[in-house]
């Protein structure tokens, strides 16, 4: 009798429109067509702005190469700071970021039997330098990072390690990176538990260039870093003949280079304050450091000056948008995204005001294709971001997640909702991570396209009305969309 009468009451509820309030879905995030007008208006002006080249030109000639730890890693950081009070933005301040200071001073390596011939090559981020005098020892080869895992340590004990691992296919979306990558990064922490003296390896590239790419490695704990270097392609090529023809072959190295105990830097924060006061914002940045062969144009001066000149843009609007624009010029980026996480973890308790986060760190060429990670009931708003975009050239894939960007992801992985800009690498992995990177690699009109799609991305996310899901611990599962 009381079951029915309370089905009774409820159909009488839902027939008259007052159904309790968990009968409705969670409301949506939208996007208002007056904030679609004003991002056709940002649209046109990024497209014709300047100042991401300024900013690029400046950084790169006045400052130069950037490593993390460096005089220059300090100068670039003042620099930063004082662009950001020139061009206005209302809050500039620095957050401390502690890291292991590594240093190159010189390098070199050649083919001493069963031939002589010099190697173009380079050391890799962390690694440990060779005795004074440089280290001669026989070459242990192997086709892949298993390969070396299935070796027996006697196998690899004393020899310079050589992992041949496959030359990058030119790809738009860069796809080969991570598997080149990945032996990087492990293969001389492996190399070094089994016994080996050294550990070398193709450069992680796509170019035909005698110009290595660096990049970082990371020992395990407990094993003593050990002389890790890359070599140029057209090198490896080289050694790969070598080995082919005839064996035994030994290397010569001599690495200079090492950690020099611990160094604070800081991430530097400019922002452009929202016309609510609710503390909410909209992340995004580059990282400021760079290695040290080149300039750091495309990685990332680029990254750093597209996003505060399109921030920059949004503050020059007769209305101020109604989030805040939070841009971060991270730290140590290339030796294991120090800054992101150092955000992360500064910022982890107030997860939520970071309401959706986009950085650029893929040079500067044009952006392509947009994915995101954001609640189910902001999809629609994302939608919207895209059709903003479309005219621009940028696609959507709406299956793919978004982590925001490199440093972005260790902020997504502490809850922050990501949209993800992806550029055309189809040239960026012939220069990255080399003496190649320099100002010339940037080409102005697709600058100009960055700053116009991140000036439209930010400006709509920070006129949401509704959330993207940013709460700590929301996106633990990435790929939920």
């Amino acid at each position: 009798m009381r079951l029915a009468s309370l089905f009774a009451g409820l159909s009488a509820l839902l027939a008259t429109g007052l159904a309790p309030a968990f009968a409705a879905g969670p409301a949506a995030t939208t996007i208002p067509d007056r904030a679609l007008a004003t991002a056709e208006t940002l649209r046109a002006q990024g497209l014709k702005d300047d100042l991401a080249w300024t900013l690029t030109e400046d950084l790169t000639t006045s400052i130069g190469p950037r490593l993390a730890g460096s005089a220059n890693d300090l100068k670039a950081r003042e620099w930063m700071a004082a662009r950001f009070r020139a061009l206005g933005f209302d809050t500039v301040r620095t957050e401390p970021v502690s890291y292991p200071k590594w240093v190159r001073r010189s390098e070199s390596g050649a083919i001493v039997a069963p031939v002589a011939q010099t190697l173009a090559l380079t050391a890799l981020g962390n690694s440990g330098p060779t005795p004074k005098g440089g280290l001669t020892a026989e070459v242990a080869a192997f086709a892949s990072l298993e390969a070396l895992q299935a070796a027996t340590d006697a196998a690899v004990r004393g020899k310079i390690v050589y992992v041949a691992n496959p030359r990058m296919s030119v790809r738009v979306d860069g796809a080969d990176y991570g598997k080149g990558s990945r032996v990087r990064s492990r293969g001389p922490s492996l190399a070094a538990q089994k016994g080996a003296a050294a550990f070398v390896l193709r450069s992680v590239g796509s170019d035909n260039n005698r110009t290595p790419h660096t990049g970082v490695t990371s020992f395990a704990d407990g094993v003593t870093p050990i002389p890790a270097a890359a070599l140029s392609n057209p090198d490896a090529d080289l050694l790969d003949t070598v080995l082919r023809r005839s064996a035994p072959v030994s290397l010569r190295l001599d690495l200079d280079c090492g950690l020099e105990g611990e160094y604070t830097g800081a991430n530097v924060i400019g922002e452009i304050s929202g016309r609510d006061d609710a503390g909410e914002y909209v992340l995004t940045g580059g990282h400021l450091d760079s290695w040290d062969l080149g300039t750091g144009a495309i990685d990332d001066a680029s990254g750093i000056a597209i996003t505060t000149a399109a921030a920059h843009l949004i503050a020059q609007l007769p209305e101020r948008p109604r989030r805040s624009i939070r841009v971060v010029a991270f730290a140590n980026e290339e030796a294991g995204l120090y800054g992101g996480k150092a955000y992360a973890e500064n910022h982890r308790a107030e997860i939520a005001k970071a309401v959706i986060g986009a950085e650029s760190d893929a040079g500067a060429d044009r952006i392509v294709k947009l994915t995101a990670t954001v609640k189910p009931s902001a999809r629609g708003a994302i939608d919207r971001i895209a059709a903003a975009l479309a005219p621009l050239g940028v696609t959507y894939d709406a299956a793919a997640p978004g982590s925001g960007g490199s440093d972005l992801s260790a902020v997504h992985a502490v809850g922050m909702a990501g949209l993800s800009l992806h550029q055309d690498t189809s040239r960026y992995f012939e220069w990255h991570h080399t003496a190649n990177d320099t100002l010339d690699k940037v080409d102005i009109e697709q600058l100009r396209q960055n700053v116009a799609v991140y000036a439209v991305a930010l400006y709509l996310a920070a006129e949401a009305e509704g959330d993207f899901g940013s709460a700590p611990g929301a996106f633990a599962k990435d790929g939920a969309n």
